[in-house]
């Protein structure tokens, strides 16, 4: 049995945040904070973290941040659009 993915354009009305409001995360999926100036939070499912494209933006994380981030979470440097698109091309599979 399959999970079902939520469409992340569909999704968006519930994944940007401010940053400083806690908000629960559902089970199977993990917050990350996208953007270059601003960062806005996006819920994706933890099935995406096996997805090699997807590795290579946590590498890039990785590289920029490190494993200690000022905003607490997950943040990756990238555009948010481009996120989008590959979240969506993932999301597909």
């Amino acid at each position: 049995m399959g999970i079902r993915f939520l469409n992340i354009l569909h999704a968006k009305h519930i994944i940007s945040r401010p940053s400083s409001k806690v908000v629960d995360v559902p089970k199977g999926y993990l917050a990350v904070y996208v953007g270059e100036a601003q960062k806005k939070r996006f819920l994706v499912p933890v099935s995406y973290l096996n997805h090699p494209t997807f590795q290579d933006l946590l590498r890039k994380a990785e590289e920029e941040f490190g494993f200690s981030h000022p905003m607490g979470g997950l943040t990756i440097p990238c555009r948010e659009d481009i996120f989008i698109n590959l979240t969506s091309q993932l999301n597909g599979l």
